[in-house]
């Protein structure tokens, strides 16, 4: 391994995306040619198998742990100056990672891609409906004006996630990852992007990730003394 840590880390936590991620990894090959991409996986498909065959860092999770979990160790792992996490479904523009890091330069320690200007064609209005509640939930609960608490595209300055102290275990891990940094004082901010059809089947469980989210954003509420 290169002892040099690069600039660019690229976090993608994947079950069974066999049919998505060399699509993906030759997107951000393109796009970011500098970056590590860092893969962890709990799959029972040759996910790990083309993943490592893309030179990708791969960190197995068997039995899986959950997505928290996953997340966590992903995040631990990288070793960019700039941490980015995204799905492994090819639902997120990869083109728009320049712009983020960008953002980042210019002196934000997070940056948001938020889905939700108006409502995606890809997404189901049910699942609209969700994150735009969820959505003002955060700005009346916890102060946090952002449209999009649900995105799995997200910059990160490392330095913030060295800090950032969170509770990995649990669904809806990325909701804390967003409102902690905000309600902490960190510069944020949020650009919008387009949202594309996935590739495979979500694995998205409704119910326990609805509770999951109202348990992180009531951890994080203004009201706490």
């Amino acid at each position: 391994m290169n002892s040099t840590p690069p600039r660019i880390s690229v976090v993608m936590v994947t079950l069974n995306e066999a049919g998505a991620i060399a699509k993906v990894v030759g997107e951000l090959r393109r796009v970011v040619p500098e970056a590590e991409v860092v893969v962890v996986d709990s799959s029972s498909d040759s996910t790990a198998e083309i993943a490592e065959q893309l030179g990708c860092r791969v960190k197995r999770q068997i039995p899986p742990a959950g997505y928290g979990p996953a997340m966590h160790e992903g995040l631990t792992t990288a070793r960019g100056e700039i941490i980015v996490t995204l799905d492994c479904d090819d639902t997120y523009p990869i083109e728009s990672i320049p712009q983020m890091v960008s953002k980042i330069d210019e002196g934000y320690d997070l940056v948001n891609a938020s889905r939700l200007k108006g409502k995606p064609a890809a997404m189901s209005l049910p699942n609209y409906l969700a994150n735009w509640t969820f959505a003002r939930i955060a700005a009346w609960l916890c102060g946090v004006k952002i449209t999009d608490v649900h995105s799995g595209m997200r910059a990160y300055r490392r330095t913030l996630l060295e800090k950032l102290s969170y509770d990995p275990v649990g669904m809806a891990l990325p909701v804390e990852l967003l409102v902690a940094p905000y309600r902490l004082g960190y510069k944020c901010t949020e650009i919008f992007i387009g949202y594309r059809q996935r590739i495979g089947v979500t694995t998205l469980r409704p119910v326990e990730g609805t509770i999951w989210t109202f348990k992180r954003l009531w951890k994080w509420r203004r009201f706490l003394k």
